[in-house]
Parts: C-alpha cells; structure tokens; sequence
C-alpha cells in the first residue's frame, strides 16, 4: 500500500492533467499550424522542448503542421560560401546562386534536424517542401520601395495552395514538417517564400482552429518601445489599424495572422519562443503567454485563451 505522502506529492500532476481537460476536448481532432523560428530554433533546449511540445499535441489528439524558416542558418550558411546577404524592404535578396544555398540549408539542414527531434519520440515526422505535391505555388515578388517595384530576386508570393500531400499524411497520424520553398507555375523556377506567409496560407487552407507562430518577443506590445505591456487578445479589424505602426520583423508574423483569421482559422496567435513548452503553456492553459488575434466576430467563449 503507497504512503500518503506519495498520494500527496503526485496530486499536483493530476490536478494539472485534470486543468487541461477542457481545453483538450475542445481541440480534439483539430489542425493547429506551428510557425517554428527564432531562437527556438538554435537554442539546442528549447529546440528539444518544442520537439516534445509537439509530439504532447500529437498525442494528445491534435493533428500539428510544423512551418519553418531558417534565417540564421541561411546567414550563415551565405557567409561560408562567400555570398553577402542583402535586405530590401524586411526581404532577403535572393539570387539564383543564394537560392540554391537557401533550399539546401532549409531542406537538408533545418527539416532534417527537426524532423529528427521529432522523430526521437516515435515514427512520427515526415519532412516536405512546399515544391513537394504542389504545396505551394508562387510567382515571382517584386516590393514596392518608394513607389517602384524592385526586383530582389527569387523571392515568391504565394499564389495557389494544395494541401493533399499535408493532409494524406495528417490522416496517416504523421506530423508534417514544410520547408518555405515554393516553386513557380511561371517560370518552373523555385522561390524562397517567407515562412511566416506561408504557415498562414497553410493554416487557412488546411482550415486550421489555430496557427501559432514561435518568436523572440513575449507577443504584440501595446505601446514599444515605451511600454512592454502585451496586448493578449485583439480582433482583426484592431491589428489592421495597428499594422503600419508595427517594427518591420512583426510585419509578416502579425500580417500571417491577419490572413488566418479573416479566411476560416479561429485564432492566431504570436508566442514567445524563447520560454520552454511555450506551445502547451498557450495552448493548455487559462493564462496563454502571447498574443491572441480573433476574427472581428469572435464570442467570447470559455477555454478561448
């Protein structure tokens, strides 16, 4: 027969079991699409935890999809083969020798290395890029700066989404792993995408509850940089206003979410990467750690944190 004392030191593990019982309910059999990046992405334990992170969703009856980027690596990747990285308009300038360096870096390199994370907790990930099956389609994407368009190279827009190959693995219980490249219906070229674009399109296409994107801040701050209050809930119509005012490395991430949510997603959301289990911290409990962005309709209903 166990001691009281052991009864008593285990209940705090059930009483946190028994807390995420609502919120595990609710999003049974639903599709969250995970933006992985930032310092999440390099720092060897919080890369280990968001590996955990989402193999817990996975069995905990939630179908995740893993988008990433790899803006570090490719830097530095770049800097090895002598190839200078250059930015227009928040954009990497990507020419046709830097794309070839961008694919390798991505699919041989950063997916791989999740995938295997991933894959340390059973025959779970499978990795793709978005030239795989036609998951993503893009045309060329020539910003405009001060009026003109510039052309910054192979840089892709995202114009059409299949989401067969996501969504044959999803029901085959596996965890996608999609790498933001993209290849062109124009001109058969492949494009480098913006992971942040592209984990949105993804999450509206696959009619996901909710997207999540990791980053190196704490979430939207109400007032930067005289005020370091997050903002922990806005509608669409609330974060179109406060677009323009946004530093440029926010722009995509909260533009991402703005698209999610105004074609079919429930919510998007911009955690802090850089905080351990992040995603279940968010996901699971009452508190939430980041910024929530809901469609300009949302009731608001219990468990929506």
């Amino acid at each position: 027969m166990s001691s009281p004392t052991r009864k008593h030191t285990a209940l705090p593990k059930a009483q946190i079991l028994v807390e995420a019982l609502p919120w595990l309910t609710r999003h049974h059999g639903k599709t969250v699409v995970i933006k992985f990046g930032g310092n999440a992405m390099v720092d060897e334990e919080l890369k280990a935890a968001f590996a955990q992170d989402v193999v817990f969703l996975r069995h905990a009856g939630l179908r995740p999809v893993v988008v990433h980027g790899g803006g570090p690596q490719i830097s530095a990747a770049l800097d090895k083969h002598g190839i200078v990285s250059e930015f227009k308009a928040g954009l990497r300038v990507t020419t046709e020798e830097a794309m070839d360096v961008v694919r390798m870096v991505l699919a041989g390199q950063v997916q791989r290395e999740l995938v295997g994370l991933l894959n340390a907790h059973g025959p779970l990930a499978v990795g793709l890029t978005g030239e795989d099956a036609h998951t993503i389609t893009a045309t060329r994407h020539q910003p405009r700066i001060d009026g003109e368009l510039v052309d910054i190279g192979r840089v892709g827009e995202i114009t059409a989404i299949d989401t067969g190959a996501i969504e044959a693995l999803l029901a085959d219980g596996r965890i996608p792993v999609v790498s933001s490249i993209a290849r062109s219906e124009d001109d058969g070229h492949v494009y480098n995408v913006n992971a942040d674009t592209a984990a949105a399109a993804l999450a509206a296409a696959l009619g996901a509850e909710t997207l999540m994107v990791l980053t190196d801040v704490e979430g939207l701050y109400e007032d930067w940089p005289h005020s370091d209050e997050v903002i922990s809930r806005l509608t669409a119509t609330q974060l179109e206003k406060l677009l323009p005012e946004l530093s440029s490395g926010m722009v995509p991430k909260m533009e991402g979410c703005l698209h999610a949510v105004r074609n079919g997603v429930n919510t998007a959301r911009v955690i802090d990467g850089r905080v351990q289990h992040s995603i279940l911290l968010e996901i699971f409990t009452d508190e939430g750690i980041g910024t929530m962005v809901v469609p300009d309709d949302e009731p608001d209903t219990p468990g929506e944190s």
